[in-house]
Parts: C-alpha cells; sequence; structure tokens
C-alpha cells in the first residue's frame, strides 16, 4: 500500500532511467517465450574476465581475505596500477594519486562530489553517456549539454568550451573513446581544452573508461599533456570485469585526502575480493589475452560499420574505440525508440535507441553495441535486412 505521506526529493524529478532497459526486459520477455534475440544493446563484453581473474578470485576468498580494506584500495592493487601506466602509457603517475573505488560510477560519483556544489554548472557533450548528466544532478549542479555532430567527431572542441563558458561553470567532463560514438578528442584539441580550463580557473573530468579499446593509432591518457586532471577509468570494458564493479580515479595530489573522507562515508572500501582478482589484469598472460580480444572488437567493427551503411544507417564518423556504433536511423524512422522496439519484436535483435544520451536529435540515432561473436552480428545484420527489406545478405537465422 503506497504511503501519500512519504516525501521524495525533488532532485528525483531531474534522475531518468536507462531507456534501454525497457527493451533488454521485453528482450528477455521474448527469449522466456522461446525466441532467440540477437543483444546488440548492453555495453558488456561477451568474454567475461580472464581465466587468472577469476583464479585469482577464489584464491582470495580461500585464504578468506575479506575484510574492510583501505577506502583508497589496497597498497598492492593502487601501485600496479601506477605500473600499467608507466609501462603501457609512459606516463608516470605515483600510486599516491590513484584511488580505487567501487566502479567507474563510484569513481564519478566521488570526483564529482569533490567539485560540485549546488548550482555549478559542468559542460558535456550531447550525445554522451546518460549517467554523465545524473551525477552532476546527484550533487544538485547543472549539467549543461553542448550538441555536437559528425563534423567534430560528436567530440567537444576548446572553441565550444570557450565560448559556453559562464559565470556558473565550474567544469568540464569529456570521455576518450566515448560511449556512444566510440570518437576520441585530438592530442591538440584536448591540450588546448585542458589550457583554457585553466585560465578560467576550472576543472577537467576525462573518463577514459574505453582508453584500451582503440584500434586506430596507440591508446593514449590525458594525463601525458596534464597532472591537474581528472581521470576515471575502470575495469569493467578492456579488462572484462563488468560486475565485479572495480574503477579507480587519478586525481591530483590536493584532492586524494578529500577524495578519501568522501570514500569513507559513502562506500567504505571497494570489494575486497574483487581488487585482489584485478591484481591478476596486469599480469603478462592476461594482457595478451586481453589484446587478443581487443583485435577481436576490431574486427567486429570493421564489418558492423560497413554492413550498417549497406543497410542505409547514416554512419558518418568510423568509431575509433569503444565498442559502440552510433547510427543514424532517419532513412526508416523518425522515432528511434518506437524503431528500436520494432527491430526488436519483428528481426529478434535489440539495441539502444537514441533516447538515453540526450536531447542532440535522439530520435534520429541508435546505438550498436558489437559485444557479441562475430557469427551472432553476422546473424543480427542478415535479420535487420530481411526486416528493413534489404536481402542482400545470406540468411543464417
Amino acid at each position: 500500500m503506497r504511503n501519500a505521506n512519504l516525501i521524495l526529493a525533488a532532485r528525483m524529478a531531474d534522475i531518468e532511467a536507462f531507456h534501454v532497459m525497457d527493451v533488454q526486459n521485453r528482450a528477455h520477455e521474448l527469449e522466456a517465450a522461446g525466441r532467440r534475440i540477437v543483444h546488440m544493446e548492453i555495453g558488456q563484453p561477451d568474454f567475461g574476465a580472464p581465466a587468472l581473474v577469476a583464479q585469482a578470485a577464489i584464491e582470495a576468498i580461500r585464504e578468506r581475505r575479506l575484510g574492510y580494506t583501505a577506502s583508497l584500495g589496497i597498497p598492492e592493487l593502487r601501485q600496479a596500477i601506477s605500473g600499467y601506466y608507466r609501462e603501457r602509457l609512459g606516463v608516470r603517475v605515483p600510486s599516491s594519486r590513484i584511488v580505487v573505488t567501487a566502479g567507474a560510477s563510484g569513481a564519478f560519483l566521488l570526483t564529482l562530489g569533490t567539485l560540485v556544489d549546488p548550482g555549478d554548472e559542468v559542460l558535456m557533450p550531447d550525445p554522451c553517456y546518460p549517467c554523465n548528466r545524473h551525477f552532476v544532478r546527484m550533487f544538485e549542479g547543472r549539467p549543461r549539454a553542448i550538441p555536437v555532430d559528425e563534423n567534430q567527431h560528436y567530440q567537444l572542441a576548446d572553441a565550444d568550451i570557450r565560448s559556453r563558458w559562464s559565470p556558473a561553470t565550474r567544469g568540464v567532463l569529456l570521455a576518450s573513446p566515448s560511449n556512444p560514438t566510440g570518437t576520441t578528442i585530438p592530442r591538440d584539441e584536448l591540450r588546448a581544452i585542458i589550457a583554457s580550463v585553466r585560465r578560467m580557473r576550472g576543472f577537467v573530468v576525462v573518463d577514459e573508461i574505453y582508453q584500451g579499446l582503440v584500434y586506430d593509432g596507440e591508446a593514449s591518457t590525458v594525463l601525458e599533456l596534464d597532472d591537474d586532471v581528472f581521470v576515471v577509468n575502470s575495469f569493467s570494458k578492456y579488462f572484462n570485469m563488468t560486475g565485479w564493479r572495480l574503477g579507480w580515479i587519478v586525481a591530483p595530489e590536493t584532492h586524494v585526502r578529500e577524495i578519501e573522507k568522501l570514500a569513507q562515508n559513502a562506500f567504505i572500501c571497494p570489494s575486497a575480493p574483487a581488487q585482489y582478482a584485478a591484481l591478476a589484469t596486469f599480469r603478462p598472460e592476461t594482457l595478451a589475452v586481453l589484446e587478443e580480444r581487443r583485435q577481436e572488437f576490431r574486427r567486429r567493427r570493421d564489418f558492423m560499420v560497413p554492413a550498417l551503411r549497406e543497410l542505409g544507417f547514416r554512419i558518418p564518423v568510423m568509431p575509433q574505440g569503444a565498442f559502440y556504433i552510433y547510427a543514424g536511423c532517419e532513412g526508416f524512422s523518425e522515432d528511434s525508440t518506437q524503431f528500436a522496439l520494432r527491430m526488436l519484436e519483428e528481426a529478434g535483435v535489440a539495441i539502444t535507441p537514441g533516447l538515453d544520451f540526450g536531447s542532440n536529435s535522439p530520435e534520429r540515432h541508435v546505438r550498436f553495441a558489437y559485444t557479441r561473436s562475430l557469427e551472432d552480428l553476422e546473424e543480427g545484420i542478415e535479420r535487420i535486412a530481411r526486416m528493413l527489406g534489404c536481402p542482400r545478405r545470406s540468411a543464417r537465422a
């Protein structure tokens, strides 16, 4: 029975659920009824955690290393992350600047919790990951989404930030590679953005969750350019540990203690067995497995982009990283939500409508995640072709 006297915080009016979950829930209903669904809606790698990671977790449980850890994370893992930056990216990041968190979501909450006051404005691109604007709203800040398009590879430019900066603006939140577009920010543009924001005494937070999944050129980090930025990363995507809920922050030394205070109160500490398991991600054998998987993602991208273009989807920019394709569907529908639901019902293919990613023409865009086997993706393309009346491919479904 509902209690009409219960209070709901006003901020909840600005927090939205994921629209893709409606698609996923319906997909599960269809599967329960016996339908086979090709899933391209969720950004979860299909490989699962590498074997050495699972083995390390089992060993941690057997050895009963299950108690609270330091709020900043176990020292061994912070040191391992520091070593990863040094050996793989050529950047010196002292372990004292690394904070292990309860997922990248926890990393965003801790970072923005130390930076954003009520009424503060944070600039971000539109489209972008939906949680980014909600994280700002949780602290009663105001996300200011700036429309971007294919002409700037769906990324903010320095000129955008300088022209939109207002007396209320406190910082900018970027992602490279991005979700949902998979595009990256050119090094020179990123350097210019940092310089402009510094002149305006603001902060820069860069989401590098997909930093390890770059297909054209070498992986890099904003930490090559500046020590005073905040970097959020995760063990979910490149390291394939989605359900383990583990991420990290690289913060300026001046803010680590403040983040620690917030972490102690919000989470106490990240999961102990997940931290001990994550140590195995940096072993040479595991990194070799992850490199093989990165190459597999590249093969999937190189199949999906031309296949979708052949069917009539508009993809003006080749995704450079992550595992997403943000495609224009205006040739088929002006309502991407209904189009996604139709694709699910008629073709048995689950995708994400653009509505999740902002207000910049979301009704004309859908996102495909190539987080399934190449065989599944081929089957999905064939199903979509039949639904759209473009039977240019041999049937497999």
